[in-house]
């Protein structure tokens, strides 16, 4: 934890507000400066001013990050600063209440941009939000209708993607993310009932989620058997998005091979 960082930026940010953009009512009231008094921002983010002051000071304890996410409303932070905010303190800023479903219009754009490669989004439960024609054509399903998600399709089969030889591994890399999911969105209703239908649906799901695996998104390979292509061996990358706790999965095929060739020519009857 850096205290003394932490406490300058919370100092900062204070005196960077004033009273009117917090919903503070000033009328009759002699200010010596612009900025938002300790005792304002402590009764925002329904603290004691005791605490509040111990933080900006230097002198408190690490704070929790229900704590910090109350400064981070009281002093109206942007999502950069509340997540540096999080990192002054120790701590890894969890996204907000539900799980982010829609898709930034730079990430949808990028998609776009790549022709040849086949790119789709899912949000933090798997459920793919966004994809470009390629990838509608290379892995099947209704991928465009919105309602794919990649963890029902693989324990429950109910997506009509096509199928690849690394469903084992990425049963396990489902179930890691979707473990990081319920532990960051409790109260999401969608993600409630995807775990649900999977506990009842999977039995296979129920032993991989007894285990607790833990997965970092990196490069993996697979081969995918496409019918009119045929069997395909494909490379798969993924970006993150963070603030939207977002993956965009990028596929490709190695330069020179039948599978780079079956992409060329599945691109071109998608565009």
């Amino acid at each position: 934890m850096a205290r003394q960082e932490l406490a300058r930026f919370l100092r900062d940010r204070r005196a960077g507000l004033r009273p009117q953009e917090a919903g503070l009512t000033t009328t009759g009231t002699v200010r010596r400066t612009p900025g938002l008094r300790r005792e304002e921002v402590a009764a925002l983010a329904h603290m004691s001013v005791d605490y509040y002051t111990r933080l900006e000071q230097a002198r408190g304890p690490r704070p929790s990050p229900r704590i910090l996410d109350a400064l981070a409303r009281a002093l109206r932070l942007t999502p950069a600063e509340r997540s540096h905010l999080f990192r002054l303190a120790g701590s890894n800023a969890p996204p907000g209440g539900n799980a982010v479903r829609r898709v930034r219009p730079h990430v949808a754009r990028m998609l776009e941009r790549l022709p040849e490669t086949a790119a789709i989004v899912t949000d933090a439960a798997y459920g793919v939000v966004a994809c470009n024609p390629l990838a509608r054509a290379l892995l099947g399903g209704d991928l465009a209708g919105g309602t794919t998600n990649l963890a029902r399709h693989r324990f429950l089969g109910r997506s009509g993607m096509y199928e690849s030889s690394s469903a084992e591994e990425f049963g396990h890399i489902v179930v890691a993310r979707l473990r990081r999911a319920a532990d960051r969105y409790p109260h999401d209703p969608r993600v409630t009932a995807l775990l649900s239908e999977l506990h009842a649906g999977s039995e296979e799901f129920r032993q991989i989620w007894r285990t607790r695996p833990v997965h970092a998104p990196g490069h993996r390979t697979k081969t995918l058997d496409h019918p009119e292509a045929g069997t395909l061996r494909l490379n798969c990358d993924v970006l993150l998005v963070p603030e939207d706790d977002q993956e965009v999965v990028l596929i490709t095929a190695d330069p020179g091979s039948p599978a780079v060739r079956a992409l060329h020519r599945l691109a071109g009857q998608a565009t």
